[in-house]
C-alpha cells in the first residue's frame, strides 16, 4: 500500500501557507485584544514576547480598529538573529502560555492549525487559475477556489478527516462525489415538507425512475416493505465514520438499509456539509450532517431545526412574498429549505445532557437550488469570492470593478445597494435577521458584473427573531417560535455588524483600498448612506430604526478566536457555543465617525 501526500505539499507552499496563516493570526488576535503590537515607524510594529523573542512587521489599521498585517513583511528576532517569519504553529508555542490558552487547548489548536495549513497548500498550485478564469466559473465550480473564513484563524481544521478524506471531499479539493442513498424506518425517522411536496413527490424529482426502481428493489428482495421507510443521501464518509459504528443496531434490524448510490454528481460548497448538483442543476442542494469538528462547531443536524426547517422557510418566503418592497424591488432569492429527514439516534437523541454532537448525527435538508432562481444573463457569486486573490496579486473585485465598466466607487455603491436593503426591510420590518456572512450572502450580477440583487441561504442555523414582539411579525407557526432563537435588539444588530460588517466588510474596505483606490472613509460614507436612504424611504419604521440601532457610536467587539482559545476550548458540550463579546469597539457608521 503507498502512503498518500497531497501533491501540492511542498516546501515553497508550506512556507507561503504558515507567512500567510501567522499574518492572520497577529491581525486577528490583535483585533480581539489579545496581542498588542507596538508601533515603532509609521506603518510598522513590534510584538515582544516572553523569552527575548519579538516579531516586527508591516500593517494597515482600519474601520473597527482592525489589523491587515503584510505576510511578506513578517521578521522574527530571537537570540540577536533575525529571520524569516513563517512558522504560525511555532508563534502558537511562544504565545499560548502568555494569552491565558489552556495546554489542552493549545494541543489540540496545534493540530488544527496544521490541518489547515496542509489544505491552505492545496489552493497554492503553481497552475492555479488566475481571477479572469474564476470569474468566468458557474457558482458550484467557483466554491472550490475560496480561502475559507477570513476571520478565524484555524478555518480548515476538519478535525476527524484524513488527509484522503480531505483529498476527496473538501471543497478545495473539487472532486465531484456521487451520495449514496439509505433508507430508514419510519419509527426512527420523520419527513417534512412545505406544503404540496409530498415525499413521493420530491423523490421524483430528485430521482430518476430507474433509481428509484433500483432501490425499491433492494428492500422487497430483502423482505422489507418500502412504504416504512424514509429515504435520504447520507454523506460516504459518514456513513463509514458515524453511521455504522455508532447505528449498528439499526442497520442489523434492518431499520436502516444501504440502497446504493444516486444518479447524480455533486460538488461540496465551502460549508463542506453542503452539495451542489452539478450534472442535474435543476436539483435541490443538499445538505447532510458530518461529525467533524470545523470552524468552532461539530458539523451537525440539530434535530428540531431540521423538523422545523419546512415551517420556517414557509414562513420566511411568506413574509416576503407579501412585501411589495422585498419580492418586486428588491427581488431577494431566499434559498427555502423546503423538505426534511430528521433521524435522532434512539438513544442518544433522548440525552439532553450528551454532547450535541451526538444528537445531530443523521439526517438531510433539501435546499431549493439557485440556479432555478436566476434570469438569463445573471451570475450569482458568494460574498466572499469577493475577497479572493489570486497568485499574481490581482483581486477578483478588481475583475469585476473592470468588466463592469463602472468606477469603483459606483460599482461598491451598487453592491450596498444589493446587499443592505433586503437585510435591512426583514430587521426593522419584522424584527428577523439572518447571518449574510460570505457563505450565506450571495451576489447576484448581470451580464456585465454589476451586483443587482441579493441571494441568502442557510434558515435553520442562521435565522433569528426579536425578543421585542412586533406586529408584523405576528402570526408565526407555534413550531417556527419553538425552533427560532430570540435575540434582544442589539443581539439581532449584531446578524449584520458581526457577520458582514465586521465579518466581511472589514476586508473588504482594505482591499478596494489597496487595489481599486476607494479610501475606507468613503467605503464606510457610502454604507452609511445607504442605510439612512432605506430610513429615508421608510419613515414609518422610525421608532425601529432607534431599537435595531445599526448606526450607534459603539458596539459590542465580537470575538470569535477568543471563543475557542479561552472560553470553550475543545470540550465536548451539551449545547452549542455562544458567541463571545469583549468590550466595545467604534462604530465607523455613527455620524462623524
Amino acid at each position: 500500500m503507498s502512503l498518500f501526500v497531497p501533491a501540492t505539499l511542498t516546501g515553497p507552499a508550506w512556507r507561503t501557507a504558515n507567512r500567510d496563516l501567522l499574518a492572520k493570526t497577529i491581525a486577528e488576535l490583535s483585533f480581539e485584544q489579545l496581542l498588542t503590537p507596538v508601533e515603532v515607524a509609521p506603518g510598522t510594529y513590534r510584538l515582544d514576547l516572553p523569552g527575548g523573542i519579538g516579531y516586527v512587521f508591516e500593517a494597515r489599521r482600519g474601520a473597527f480598529e482592525s489589523w491587515h498585517v503584510d505576510p511578506a513583511s513578517l521578521r522574527r528576532e530571537a537570540g540577536g538573529r533575525e529571520t524569516d517569519a513563517d512558522d504560525a504553529v511555532r508563534f502558537l508555542r511562544e504565545t499560548y502560555e502568555m494569552l491565558g490558552i489552556a495546554g489542552d487547548t493549545a494541543g489540540h489548536l496545534v493540530c488544527e492549525l496544521t490541518a489547515t495549513l496542509v489544505a491552505d497548500t492545496g489552493l497554492l498550485s503553481p497552475g492555479a487559475p488566475g481571477v479572469g478564469e474564476l470569474a468566468d466559473l458557474p457558482y458550484a465550480e467557483l466554491e472550490g477556489h475560496q480561502t475559507g473564513h477570513p476571520w478565524l484563524i484555524p478555518n480548515k481544521g476538519r478535525m476527524g478527516f484524513t488527509a484522503s478524506d480531505v483529498a476527496r471531499y473538501a471543497p478545495e479539493s473539487r472532486e465531484p462525489t456521487r451520495l449514496p442513498w439509505m433508507a430508514v424506518h419510519r419509527d426512527l425517522a420523520t419527513y417534512q415538507g412545505v406544503d404540496g411536496l409530498t415525499q413521493g413527490r420530491l423523490l421524483a424529482e430528485e430521482l430518476d425512475a430507474a433509481t428509484r426502481a433500483g432501490f425499491t428493489a433492494r428492500l422487497t428482495e430483502r423482505g422489507l416493505d418500502p412504504d416504512d421507510y424514509h429515504w435520504l443521501p447520507v454523506h460516504p464518509w459518514q456513513w463509514d465514520r458515524t453511521v455504522v459504528p455508532v447505528f449498528g443496531g439499526e442497520i442489523a434490524q434492518g431499520r436502516i438499509v444501504p440502497l446504493g448510490d444516486g444518479p447524480d454528481r455533486y460538488l461540496p460548497q465551502q460549508s463542506i456539509r453542503t452539495f451542489t448538483n452539478i450534472d442535474t442543476p435543476g436539483r435541490r442542494h443538499v445538505k447532510l450532517p458530518l461529525s467533524i469538528f470545523n470552524t468552532l462547531v461539530w458539523r451537525g443536524l440539530p434535530t428540531a431545526r431540521t423538523c422545523a426547517a419546512p415551517t420556517l422557510t414557509s414562513w420566511v418566503l411568506g413574509l416576503r412574498d407579501a412585501d411589495a418592497f422585498l419580492r418586486h424591488e428588491t427581488r431577494v432569492i431566499l434559498l427555502g429549505e423546503v423538505a426534511s429527514v430528521a433521524v435522532p439516534h434512539p438513544l442518544l437523541g433522548t440525552m439532553a445532557d450528551a454532547p450535541y454532537q451526538h444528537r445531530e448525527m443523521l439526517g438531510v435538508i433539501w435546499r431549493e437550488p439557485l440556479a432555478a432562481f436566476l434570469d438569463s444573463g445573471e451570475r450569482a457569486r458568494t460574498l466572499a469570492s469577493l475577497l479572493y486573490t489570486d497568485r499574481t496579486g490581482r483581486a477578483m473585485v478588481s475583475e469585476l470593478v473592470a468588466r463592469s465598466g463602472l468606477s469603483p466607487e459606483e460599482w461598491l455603491r451598487r453592491l450596498f445597494g444589493a446587499l443592505l436593503p433586503p437585510l435591512l426591510h426583514f430587521l426593522y420590518r419584522y424584527g428577523v435577521a439572518f447571518s449574510p456572512h460570505g457563505e450565506n450572502a450571495i451576489v447576484v450580477f448581470d451580464e456585465q458584473d454589476v451586483p443587482i440583487r441579493l441571494a441568502v441561504k442557510d434558515f435553520v442555523d442562521d435565522v433569528n427573531v426579536s425578543e421585542v414582539p412586533l406586529p408584523e411579525a405576528a402570526g408565526m407557526p407555534e413550531q417556527v417560535a419553538d425552533a427560532l432563537r430570540s435575540k434582544s435588539p442589539d443581539m439581532l444588530c449584531q446578524y449584520i455588524q458581526g457577520a458582514l460588517l465586521v465579518g466581511h466588510f472589514r476586508y473588504l474596505a482594505d482591499l478596494v483600498d489597496q487595489h481599486l483606490g476607494v479610501d475606507q472613509d468613503a467605503f464606510w460614507t457610502m454604507v452609511r448612506e445607504e442605510i439612512l436612504g432605506y430610513q429615508e424611504r421608510f419613515p414609518e419604521l422610525a421608532d425601529r430604526y432607534a431599537l435595531f440601532d445599526l448606526l450607534a457610536p459603539d458596539l459590542d467587539r465580537l470575538c470569535l478566536n477568543r471563543h475557542r482559545l479561552l472560553q470553550d476550548g475543545y470540550r465536548d458540550m451539551a449545547k452549542r457555543p455562544s458567541i463571545v463579546f469583549h468590550g466595545r469597539v467604534a462604530n465607523p457608521l455613527h455620524h462623524g465617525a
